[in-house]
């Protein structure tokens, strides 16, 4: 399945709109990521727990938006856009969000 930002894909007109397909992941900050999380903010450097939280959570939105495009009979996903929100008391959840229009591509 193709899923782009972009509202057209060079050489694969659309043949069909079918709808908004969105997918969402939260994920919650454990006392350990954040005390290690800290450590590294306090000396410099990238967060690398917090980095791969993050990309895991943004891939099983993708995966989600996807299927449900599946389900709809969709070969493509266009116009996706991620949105990231912190949620929760003291801010310890972060949902990742995407949205794009299931399509039908012609071949």
């Amino acid at each position: 399945m193709l899923i782009s930002t972009t509202s057209v894909l060079d050489g694969r007109p659309v043949s069909r709109y079918l709808g908004v397909v969105t997918g969402e992941a939260i994920i919650g900050a454990n006392i350990f990521r954040d005390l290690f999380a800290a450590v590294r903010d306090v000396v410099g450097g990238r967060s690398a727990t917090y980095e791969k939280a993050l990309a895991e959570a943004r891939q099983v939105a993708l995966d989600e938006m996807q299927q449900r495009a599946l389900d709809l009979g969709a070969n493509g996903v266009i116009g996706v856009d991620l949105d990231y929100e912190v949620l929760g008391q003291a801010n310890g959840m972060l949902m990742v969000s995407c949205s794009g229009t299931a399509v039908v591509l012609a071949a």
